[in-house]
């Protein structure tokens, strides 16, 4: 039997600062959408991207906070 264990970040999304940063398998997760998808978004405009290094991208979990409450309130 196997046992599923959940990301503790994702876990403990409610409880990270809101100037924390997340990394991609994060938001996907959060949003119950591909990678593509999330790319997609990105490139609409609907979720911003920081860049922490040149090979490392992350969203902002304040930014992702907003966007989340905006899809409930709207």
């Amino acid at each position: 039997m196997t046992q599923e264990t959940i990301n503790p970040t994702l876990r403990d999304f409610s409880m990270l600062p809101p100037e924390a940063h997340v990394r991609l398998p994060i938001v996907k997760s959060l949003l119950g959408v591909s990678s593509a998808t999330v790319w997609r978004m990105v490139k609409a405009g609907t979720l911003k991207t920081h860049k922490l290094t040149e090979r490392t991208t992350t969203f902002s979990v304040k930014e992702l906070r907003d966007f989340l409450t905006s899809k409930v309130e709207g």
